[in-house]
């Protein structure tokens, strides 16, 4: 269903709107500024709708198949694997994803509801990095 989400967004011009933004501010040729921008806009489109899976196809469409298989021959499976595993870092900093985030703090009956989310950003960010460094590395 939330990859259903994703697909209805790129439908609608989503993944076109962001590769124009994106293609037009990023420096032409380089791999590593487009590696960035993959990883970093599935963590945030992640975070903004909840989970990696309705992120995936509107990055993919604007940055991954355009910029990083076809301009710079990466491996797709890499790509696209390492892609959805920075996405999930973004799944550990959302509110928007309440099962993981929300509930346990409730179930808990934790003082602060987003206590679970402050927890997991010390392992978010750094594994963002790693996710970034990997598919800059290993893909291409």
């Amino acid at each position: 269903m939330l990859s259903t989400l994703g697909i209805l967004f790129t439908k609608a011009g989503v993944g076109t709107a962001v590769s124009t933004l994106v293609t037009g501010v990023m420096p032409k040729g380089s791999l590593l500024a487009a590696v960035i921008v993959y990883c970093l806009g599935m963590f945030v489109f992640t975070v903004l709708m909840g989970n990696g899976f309705a992120a995936f196809p509107i990055m993919t469409a604007a940055i991954g198949w355009p910029v990083l298989v076809q301009q710079f021959h990466g491996n797709p499976a890499i790509i696209f694997a390492i892609g959805m595993l920075a996405g999930f870092c973004g799944t550990l900093c959302t509110p928007m994803a309440a099962n993981f985030n929300l509930v346990p703090s409730a179930l808990l009956e934790m003082k602060n509801k987003y206590g679970v989310i402050g927890a997991q950003l010390g392992t978010a960010f750094p594994l963002l990095v790693v996710n970034t460094a990997l598919m800059y590395f290993l893909a291409f």
